[in-house]
């Protein structure tokens, strides 16, 4: 846990404070929970705020069994599933959420256009609006389960200093287990996450075939799983990474030239002068969708509290801040306003910066001259392979994955 909090009592305390000025609990992760985020909504918003920081399944874990210890559960609409048959939140009225009609049709519906691929496995539509009898569904209703936020399109990072140019080597997600890299990969260690970079490269070697990359079954897990023992016996890993700061010490450190690595990764490297790129796999992205949602302890002036935190989140100032971390916001129109034209042009539309960027601390990550891997948002958008899921075997696959890693 790294609790980054703004007061002095514990993330269990009541939803107002003793000095009468209301207090906001978060639930999250490392991705979202920003304390420039933190401090600005405090400003906006008139109230004290306190991020509670774990990494996926443990915020996932805290989320569904104690209800009482947050107000608002800020996490991935794959990590959804186990919150909301626990009924540990509850549904979010549109009617209380001012700027939905400019919410993207990517997070309305998994598809930025009409001729794009919605993508395999937990997109958010399938779980995004609360059907008659409490189920989720993507049948549009006056309900929600999670007001979508921050999401991307992931890949690989690799080092463009030692591929030397070679642009062949790492088109495909099938590099991440390319035997030229022997000893050099890594992978993220988080089974809904990192089983699908693993999969993916998998099935671009030929190695397994699946029916469903978003839905694997037993005998898929334990091929795919087997694929990547004897990957790691035979040493071709170089770890496996928990958090951003993990994965991009792996590549700074030289150990690793090809590896799972998530935007905040690649900005921490870029700020370290070290080379890397993303590459754009011709399979498509592993895509992920973050949203907020309401604990179902809410109510009276605690659940106008956490409404109102849910709406400034879709004002756009805090899409700004993660867009600078390579982030995308479910109401681009919004954050636009508060982005520079360079950086809307580089962050949202893929075209060369002419001036150096800055990261949300301020100091330059962007050089004058560099362009986003992929393209515009629309362009990489409209590649998704698979979804960010948690699967029918996810128990399962959680201890073939935790047999794996070694923990």
């Amino acid at each position: 846990m790294r609790p980054v909090a703004s007061a002095e009592a514990g993330p269990s305390a009541p939803a107002v404070r003793t000095s009468g000025r209301p207090r906001l609990r978060v639930l999250g992760t490392e991705i979202t929970l920003l304390d420039e985020i933190r401090r600005r909504a405090e400003a906006d918003l008139g109230i004290d705020i306190v991020f509670e920081t774990h990494e996926f399944l443990t915020a996932q874990h805290r989320a569904a069994t104690s209800p009482e210890s947050y107000d608002v559960y800020d996490q991935c609409f794959h990590n959804l599933d186990i919150v909301w048959y626990w009924r540990a939140i509850q549904p979010i009225d549109l009617k209380r959420i001012a700027r939905w009609d400019e919410v993207s049709d990517l997070s309305k519906t998994g598809r930025i256009n009409p001729s794009a691929r919605i993508g395999r496995g937990d997109a958010p539509v399938t779980k995004l609006f609360v059907q008659p009898g409490q189920a989720l569904g993507p049948t549009p209703s006056r309900w929600i389960s999670m007001l979508p936020t921050v999401h991307n399109l992931d890949s690989f990072a690799f080092r463009p200093d030692i591929v030397n140019g070679d642009t062949a080597q790492i088109a495909s997600w099938g590099a991440l287990l390319d035997v030229r890299w022997h000893g050099r990969a890594a992978l993220v260690d988080e089974p809904a996450i990192g089983i699908f970079d693993a999969a993916l490269a998998a099935q671009a070697l030929g190695e397994v075939r699946f029916d469903d990359i978003g839905n694997l079954s037993i005998a898929e897990i334990d091929r795919l799983i087997h694929v990547l023992a004897q990957r790691r016996k035979a040493g071709h890993f170089q770890g496996f990474w928990r958090t951003t700061i993990e994965a991009a010490d792996l590549m700074a450190n030289g150990g690793t030239v090809i590896q799972s690595m998530w935007s905040p990764g690649i900005t921490a490297l870029g700020r370290m002068g070290v080379a890397v790129a993303e590459a754009v796999p011709k399979e498509g992205y592993r895509a992920w969708h973050g949203g907020l949602c309401v604990s179902n302890r809410l109510s009276g002036r605690a659940l106008d509290i956490a409404y109102t935190y849910l709406n400034w989140w879709l004002d756009g100032w805090a899409g700004a801040v993660v867009s600078r971390h390579g982030y995308y916001m479910s109401v681009p129109g919004r954050v636009k306003d508060h982005l520079t034209p360079a950086e809307w042009a580089y962050w949202y539309d893929g075209e060369p910066t002419p001036v150096d960027l800055p990261g949300p601390d301020g100091a330059v990550t962007v050089k004058a001259g560099a362009s986003r891997s992929g393209g515009s948002y629309w362009q990489r958008a409209s590649s998704i392979a698979v979804w960010n899921t948690t699967m029918d075997e996810h128990n399962y696959l959680v201890r073939r994955w935790t047999q794996l890693v070694g923990r």
